[in-house]
């Protein structure tokens, strides 16, 4: 592996008025070699915090088709050896991709999520760090059949291992990361990296307020298409 490896930073955006903000912090990492791709999801309103930006991103436009279609979309043009996700509500602490890689190499992981605190919509931490570590892969396994504990922008991942499973499920608008992470699980090791890294914005406008009363249902989907697959995980787990 090369010593100083491409991270592919995708920043999927629609209508969001902290756009900017979470550019300048993919921007902003202390590690060289990144690739930053903001994918505008069809956005009517706040594409010209974009502009300061053009000649330093990778920007593409492309009708409205929900967030696992952009991050879809950022994937396709990553030229990374590593991919990180960015929500554009959201910000990286400035050593995020640096200390997570090195993590990674060190641990020899091809897949890390990690802690984050949650910020106010003026960007003053309002939490303890919010992350959930488990002691054992058996408990992670029981945990993730139960809901996702993962927050998708701690999340970064070797770009091959989206050859092996595929890319974001754009049939699950809500639950797209959690369908993919349980794609992933049954070859994989999921590493946590214990430093919190990001800032996870909490806001009226978030998605998970917004669709709180449907989100539950497509839960459910994604459990029920991977139950038994994780039934046989834990069950394996036991014999060890």
């Amino acid at each position: 592996m090369d010593g100083n490896p491409k991270v592919s930073i995708v920043i999927p955006f629609y209508n969001c008025p902290y756009v900017d903000q979470a550019i300048e912090s993919a921007l902003n990492q202390s590690y060289p070699n990144i690739q930053v791709i903001v994918v505008d999801d069809g956005s009517t309103m706040y594409s010209e915090k974009v502009n300061p930006y053009l000649n330093k991103i990778r920007y593409i436009k492309k009708g409205n088709g929900g967030t696992a279609s952009a991050l879809n979309m950022g994937i396709k043009n990553a030229t990374g050896e590593y991919f990180t996700w960015l929500s554009s509500d959201d910000l990286y602490d400035r050593f995020k991709v640096e200390k997570q890689l090195t993590f990674m190499k060190e641990s020899q992981a091809d897949f890390c999520y990690g802690n984050y605190h949650l910020i106010d919509t003026d960007n003053k931490i309002i939490s303890e760090p919010a992350g959930i570590s488990m002691p054992t892969r058996i408990k992670f396994l029981e945990i993730m059949r139960k809901g996702c504990i993962i927050n998708g922008c701690t999340v970064m991942l070797k770009v091959k291992i989206f050859e092996e499973v595929g890319v974001f499920d754009t049939s699950l608008p809500y639950t797209h990361d959690y369908d993919l992470w349980l794609r992933i699980l049954p070859n994989y090791h999921f590493y946590y990296f214990q430093e919190p890294l990001v800032m996870y914005r909490v806001h009226s406008e978030m998605g998970s307020k917004k669709y709180e009363q449907v989100i539950p249902r497509e839960i459910l989907m994604v459990q029920k298409k991977h139950d038994k697959k994780l039934e046989e995980l834990i069950a394996k787990e036991l014999l060890k």
